[in-house]
């Protein structure tokens, strides 16, 4: 992470177990008695994930990673402004716009939702697909934007 300086939200809830690992914290979702002294704090009314993914676009961010141990509902066209992958235990998920392209080894597993149209993709199961060669991956979808998940 300190390589890269990432701007790093977290949870009130979960804020003193990332700062036991030395983690720098920029903006604290919730309220806590003992927050860094730069750390900004943002009153959450409800749902921290689309607190967190509202003050990223409102910033200016194109892009966000979102590391977490349970997969939670991203379901909003208000995120169209915004490139989300996200971490979740042995799973990397995208949400993508239609016409999507990215470079893939072959043998890399994907769950795609249906109706998605790829390139460079062969059916394992009904939702399970995997890279045919190594090289480009497409995916296209109806709906604008979709969720794909790769397997880990």
């Amino acid at each position: 992470l300190l390589e890269w300086s990432p701007t790093i939200l977290v949870a009130a809830d979960v804020y003193e177990e990332v700062e036991s690992l030395g983690i720098k914290i920029d903006v604290v979702l919730g309220r806590i008695e003992a927050a860094q002294s730069d750390a900004i704090q943002i009153d959450v009314p409800g749902e921290y994930l689309g607190a967190g993914v509202t003050y990223l676009i409102l910033e200016g961010y194109p892009a966000m990673n979102i590391i977490s141990d349970s997969r939670l509902e991203l379901e909003s066209s208000n995120y169209d402004a915004i490139n989300i992958v996200w971490f979740c235990n042995e799973t990397k998920i995208y949400r993508v716009k239609s016409g999507f392209r990215v470079w893939k080894a072959a043998g890399t597993r994907f769950k795609l939702p249906e109706g998605l149209e790829t390139t460079n993709l062969r059916t394992i199961s009904q939702e399970l697909f995997e890279v045919e060669t190594d090289g480009f991956v497409s995916f296209i979808s109806s709906s604008g934007t979709t969720f794909i998940e790769e397997y880990l």
